[in-house]
C-alpha cells in the first residue's frame, strides 16, 4: 500500500521530496559534465527499482537535463512510464518528464492523446497532468489552450475520482491564460463533468483560488 497515494505495487520509504531534490542536484552535478546519455541511463536504471522514491529520483535528475530529455525515444519513454500505478508517481513523471518534453516539442501530441484515450487510468491521468506544464509559468509554460482542451475532450463524462481531480488541476492551470475558454468548457459539459471539477474550477474563475475562503 502507498498510504495516501492509492494502492500501489511500489514500496514507499517516506523520504521527503526536498531531500530527494537535494540528492538529485548532487547527482546531476556529477553527471552533467558527461554526455546526456549518462543522465538518461541513470533515470532508466532507476525505473527498475521497487521503491517509489528511487523512481522519483530518476525523474528529478532527468528533468534537470534538457539535452537528456531531448534524446528520449519511444523505447526509453515506454520504460519511463511503465509501472505508474499511483497518483504521486504519475504526477512526478508528468511534471518532471512528459510535460517538459511536450512543452519543448519533443513529445508528439498524438502520444499524449493516445494516453488520454487509454483504458489504463494512470496513463489517462498522465495525459491530464502533462498539460499542466503547458500552462504553468514556473515550469516554462506560456499557456496552450488548444492542446489542453484537446486532452480534456476525452474526459467530459469522467466518473473516476482520481481522474476528476486531475481534470480540475488541468482546467485550473489553464484559467490564467484562457478564462473564457475554460468557462465555455464548463458550460458545454456542465451536465456530465464531476461536481468537484465544476466547483473547484468555477471558484478559480471567480476568486483566483482553488477553494473559497470560509467565513
Amino acid at each position: 500500500m502507498a498510504g495516501g497515494y492509492a494502492s500501489s505495487s511500489l514500496k514507499f520509504l517516506g523520504v521527503p521530496v526536498p531531500a530527494l531534490r537535494s540528492l538529485a542536484r548532487t547527482i546531476h552535478a556529477d553527471l552533467k559534465a558527461g554526455p546526456p546519455s549518462e543522465v538518461l541511463q541513470f533515470a532508466l536504471l532507476a525505473m527498475d527499482s521497487p521503491y517509489h522514491e528511487v523512481r522519483q529520483l530518476g525523474y528529478e535528475v532527468l528533468t534537470r537535463s534538457k539535452p537528456a530529455l531531448a534524446t528520449i525515444k519511444t523505447k526509453e519513454l515506454r520504460t519511463l512510464i511503465t509501472g505508474l500505478d499511483n497518483w504521486a508517481s504519475v504526477d512526478a513523471c508528468a511534471v518532471l518528464v512528459t510535460g517538459p518534453m511536450w512543452l519543448a516539442g519533443n513529445l508528439p501530441d498524438k502520444t499524449v492523446l493516445t494516453w488520454a484515450a487509454a483504458q489504463n487510468r494512470w496513463h489517462r491521468r498522465l495525459a491530464l497532468a502533462s498539460t499542466v506544464c503547458l500552462n504553468t509559468a514556473a515550469r516554462g509554460g506560456q499557456g496552450d489552450s488548444p492542446r489542453t482542451l484537446a486532452v480534456l475532450a476525452h474526459f467530459t463524462a469522467e466518473t473516476d475520482p482520481m481522474l476528476a481531480k486531475a481534470i480540475s488541476w488541468a482546467l485550473r492551470s489553464l484559467v490564467p491564460h484562457d478564462p473564457a475558454g475554460v468557462q465555455a468548457f464548463l458550460v458545454k459539459h456542465e451536465k456530465t463533468l464531476p461536481a468537484i471539477v465544476r466547483r473547484e474550477v468555477s471558484t478559480k474563475l471567480t476568486t483566483g483560488k482553488k477553494t473559497a475562503k470560509k467565513r
